[in-house]
């Protein structure tokens, strides 16, 4: 039985032997393919992780950056859904980054973003360009056109946050005695992001009247304006780093993020959130008793900032798009304190 059982096995190898060798012997191999680059032209492995690590080191850095980012307004990623036009110039990531290269022209008719992103890594920093640590680049540098105004401002790492963060083009502007304006909108205004126009102060793009107004230390002597304070030393995801936040909730109570204040110097040894709150509460006074006069002018009435569409002087309609743009800020005065709260005072008694 023995004997049969081997003999069975000995057949079987054997057939499984010739059905290869005849399998191999119908097999051709295709004539060969052309040569490939010579290794100097190509990538070296070594070197192509190395630059990788610049970013993607384990030193964590990069995770920490993308979850303070993810917990930012910009993140978050509020109406990127208004991807046409000139919207998506800052609604939209692949908006912003065509306007800046020229390949999305928001004034054709027409022009709309398919599969719109949020503002991302790509936005901001020239990500995947060299894979070195020049991909760290702002995509924006150097003085940032404002409109409204014939003037630029170099807001330095924050004129990259400029670009966006001031007052929609408003024609014609308002002059104080100049011609009457007509209103035809509930939104008459410079939109939502005035940021820039309020921290570079004079001349810089707000309806301005009456003497006296000079710009505060905050807009002459922080270099990187908005990224200076907005991007200090992170606190969790809650304020600071890429998160953007000025404050956070510490059991129940709003604690700004002053690290930047501190360190620069400017504020040693004060308690700049006591200074803050009793300014900001300067400022909201300014505010509503300028909205009680707007609403006298009936260029807005009680209980809304909407605009009431009608024909206004220069005066009351320039008014009107101050106190929106500086509702609108955001910071109540603090992104520049002294301008702010004059041009409040001037406004209110020209009123």
């Amino acid at each position: 039985m023995k004997r049969k059982t081997m003999l069975l096995s000995m057949l079987t190898a054997g057939m499984l032997i010739a059905g290869n060798l005849f399998m191999t012997s119908c097999t051709k191999e295709g004539p060969a393919g052309p040569a490939g680059q010579d290794g100097t032209n190509g990538t070296n492995g070594t070197d192509g992780t190395t630059s990788c690590i610049v970013c993607h080191s384990d030193d964590q850095s990069i995770f920490s950056k993308e979850i303070q980012w993810a917990n930012s307004q910009h993140g978050v990623g509020l109406n990127f859904e208004r991807s046409e036009g000139e919207c998506a110039v800052c609604h939209t990531s692949q908006g912003f980054l065509g306007d800046l290269d020229g390949s999305y022209d928001w004034t054709v008719a027409g022009a709309k973003i398919d599969n719109p992103n949020p503002q991302n890594c790509y936005t901001c920093h020239k990500i995947h360009d060299t894979y070195t640590a020049a991909d760290l680049a702002l995509t924006v540098t150097g003085p940032v056109a404002l409109r409204n105004t014939g003037g630029t401002h170099d807001f330095g790492k924050g004129s990259l946050c400029a670009s966006c963060h001031q007052g929609r083009t408003v024609e014609p502007f308002p002059v104080a005695g100049g011609p009457d304006i007509t209103v035809t909108s509930s939104r008459y205004g410079v939109h939502h992001g005035p940021q820039a126009n309020a921290y570079a102060g004079v001349g810089k793009g707000l309806f301005e009247v009456g003497g006296g107004l000079v710009n505060s230390a905050h807009s002459t002597m922080i270099g990187d304006a908005c990224v200076t304070c907005h991007m200090g030393e992170a606190y969790g995801v809650q304020a600071g780093g890429h998160t953007m936040w000025m404050g956070y909730d510490y059991h129940g109570s709003t604690v700004l993020n002053t690290s930047s204040c501190e360190v620069s110097g400017c504020h040693e040894g004060e308690d700049v959130q006591a200074l803050t709150e009793e300014f900001q509460g300067e400022i909201a006074t300014l505010l509503a008793d300028l909205k009680l006069k707007l609403d006298a002018t009936g260029i807005t009435a009680a209980g809304s900032d909407n605009s009431v569409n009608g024909t206004y002087s220069g005066l009351v309609a320039g008014a009107c798009l101050d106190y929106k743009a500086l509702t609108e800020d955001k910071s109540l005065g603090v992104h520049n304190p002294k301008y702010i709260k004059k041009l409040l005072e001037n406004l209110n008694e020209a009123l």
